[in-house]
């Protein structure tokens, strides 16, 4: 009997300053519920859980159930999802909980954090006598911001680089020879986290390191039963650029889940109460009609 997986996280990014009432103290005001990480991802958490408890009393099912409340989503920690898979039974399908605007991701962006250190040689900045390591990696991250990788993903569009951080020089009057930089990369499932890596390094001439390569693209073929009944329901279907824990998950996963990411990570982030009772509806006609059709296998 196949098995599937309901799984969402319990823990949220760090509080701002911004925020008009205490964060850890959640408040309701107009049919709204405020509070740190209520949009992300607790609203989609606790509609979970309320599926679960209502399919665990029904008498026959096709596949075995599993709910999973999981930690460090926020910073792909390895003591979150990742450190459980290996005690769970063999899973089937795995449907994420995320604030998607119950929309059905279909895929998911990858991600890899390059650590990259451009090499010169020191001098007086009055003299000629040195290598400017700036300049060495202004030459390669002008590579990385006009460079285009060949595949587009349909659903996901083109691989993308960004430079978020750049540090080099102790002093003005001295030619810098080191200059170290981070580059943020969002890969499609086109690519594996490897190959790109490789593509990267082989026009850098700056040392390239990765951070991690397991956080890969993900896609769910859109001929899989769970994709086919969502349709059938009339759920649009997209990718996604943001992560999630489906990056680890090594089995066909789905995002979905009440919210909208744009409120994510935000001051005074809420959750409407009418989305967790609609998700909730949601999530069980979908269950249910993968019951009726006995359609995961």
């Amino acid at each position: 009997m196949p098995t599937i997986l309901l799984n969402s996280h319990m823990d949220t990014v760090e509080s701002s300053e911004s925020w008009s009432d205490d964060p850890f103290d959640p408040i309701e005001k107009n049919g709204k519920i405020f509070g740190l990480g209520s949009n992300d991802a607790g609203a989609s958490l606790v509609s979970l859980l309320a599926v679960y408890m209502i399919l665990y009393g029904e008498s026959v099912l096709p596949y075995n159930l599993v709910f999973a409340v999981t930690a460090e989503e926020e910073i792909s920690g390895k003591k979150g999802i990742g450190s459980i898979l290996e005690d769970l039974p063999g899973i089937e399908l795995g449907i994420v909980g995320e604030p998607t605007q119950m929309k059905l991701a279909i895929a998911e962006k990858g991600l890899i954090v390059l650590d990259c250190i451009a090499e010169g040689k020191s001098g007086h900045a009055a003299k000629s006598n040195g290598i400017n390591a700036i300049y060495e990696a202004m030459d390669d991250i002008d590579w990385i911001r006009n460079y285009e990788f060949a595949k587009e993903s349909p659903l996901l569009g083109k691989v993308s680089m960004q430079v978020t951080r750049i540090n080099a020089g102790l002093a003005h009057n001295i030619i810098p020879d080191k200059c170290s930089y981070v580059v943020d990369v969002r890969t499609n499932e086109l690519y594996t986290n490897k190959e790109i890596l490789t593509i990267i390094a082989d026009h850098l001439s700056s040392d390239v390191q990765s951070r991690s390569l397991r956080l890969n693209s993900t896609y769910i073929p859109e001929d899989h039963p769970v994709v086919r009944t969502a349709k059938e329901m009339g759920i649009e279907c997209f990718g996604s650029d943001t992560l999630s824990d489906q990056a680890i998950m090594p089995f066909n996963t789905v995002k979905m889940g009440p919210g909208d990411s744009r409120r994510s990570h935000t001051a005074n982030e809420f959750i409407y109460k009418e989305e967790i009772s609609a998700a909730i509806d949601i999530y069980l006609q979908l269950m249910k009609k993968l019951t009726l059709n006995q359609i995961v296998t």
